[in-house]
């Protein structure tokens, strides 16, 4: 398996006594396979997994792989305290037909390297499928250092990092010192960068409610090496991922933007409040400044495009 274009976490509709609503969380598959990305994550951060229960996430892995049906690929998220849970929801995933395992750090722990890199190979072993990691200390409290990489990147699995850390310089490290392990971008204000360093995919949350914009960005940048167009539709997305990340309220803002277009998103889960009046009224400035910016930069660029040649033109060409 490649690890390739856009990657969406995708939320969990929750009905108001906080219940999780299958139908909507059919519909946010649907939403997403239409508007065209490349894979979906069930049980990861903005799916909020860690407020769920064993059999609410082994559901979620079932029904959403029965959903999506090979339509795209389905990443399976391990994310647990105890490597035992980790590998229980490896082989859970594994049972119901997921493609990937996206494996994070133990949170709460604090595994030295070698500790971590022990837990990720128990996973990986206990199922043998390939794995994403998923390096965010900033949630989990420990990093996937050196001796990390050193130690799993001897197992042909473990293909590609989510990197979140947020600190460019590990961007250039995974690039330059792990090249087998393929770099996906995991800190969207950082994405340009990513795509400069050679990163394929974009694991991001936000795209739940903004595919669109995502895939132009990746498209710009990624397939068609176009960072002249990727640094306007950066610059046009910035002031939303600054919203997200420096707003304290990811999984809320990420789950209002899902309501916005009409998606049966529902509220978080407790501790989780949902965004008030006026940060709803604050994000939907930031989204619809956005999306305009973006739809005329996509139509400058296709106005700009050559026009197709006739076939007496292609011929008369060939002639010459």
């Amino acid at each position: 398996m490649e690890f390739y274009g856009i990657y969406t976490p995708v939320i969990t509709p929750y009905f108001d006594d906080h219940s999780i609503n299958e139908d909507g969380y059919a519909a946010m598959i649907e939403h997403l396979i239409a508007a065209g990305v490349h894979g979906i994550i069930i049980a990861g951060t903005t799916g909020e997994y860690y407020a769920q229960t064993t059999a609410e996430r082994e559901r979620l892995l079932a029904l959403g792989s029965e959903i999506i049906d090979g339509r795209v690929s389905v990443i399976g998220g391990t994310g647990a305290m105890r490597t035992e849970d980790s590998i229980h929801f490896a082989k859970v995933a594994k049972s119901v037909g997921v493609d990937a395992l996206l494996v994070a750090t133990p949170p709460y722990a604090v595994p030295t390297g070698r500790e971590n890199a022990l837990h990720a190979l128990a996973v990986e072993r206990a199922v043998d499928l390939p794995c994403m990691l998923y390096n965010y200390p900033g949630r989990m409290a420990a990093e996937m250092d050196e001796d990390f990489l050193d130690r799993v990147g001897q197992s042909s699995n473990f293909i590609a990092i989510k990197e979140s850390s947020g600190d460019i310089n590990r961007v250039h490290m995974l690039a330059r010192r792990y090249p087998h392990i393929a770099l996906s971008c995991g800190m969207d204000d950082q994405a340009l960068e990513f795509f400069a360093w050679g990163a394929q995919s974009w694991v991001c949350a936000a795209s739940n409610f903004a595919p669109e914009a995502h895939i132009a960005l990746w498209q710009a940048c990624a397939v068609e090496g176009d960072f002249a167009t990727g640094r306007r539709i950066m610059t046009a997305m910035l002031p939303l991922m600054q919203v997200l990340e420096q707003g304290g309220k990811f999984v809320q803002a990420v789950k209002y933007g899902c309501t916005r277009l009409g998606l049966p998103a529902g509220g978080p889960r407790l501790p989780l409040r949902p965004l008030d009046k006026d940060e709803k009224r604050d994000l939907d400035q930031v989204i619809d400044r956005m999306d305009a910016t973006i739809r005329q930069i996509l139509a400058e660029k296709e106005a700009s495009r050559p026009a197709p040649k006739s076939h007496r033109q292609a011929q008369e060409e060939q002639n010459v």
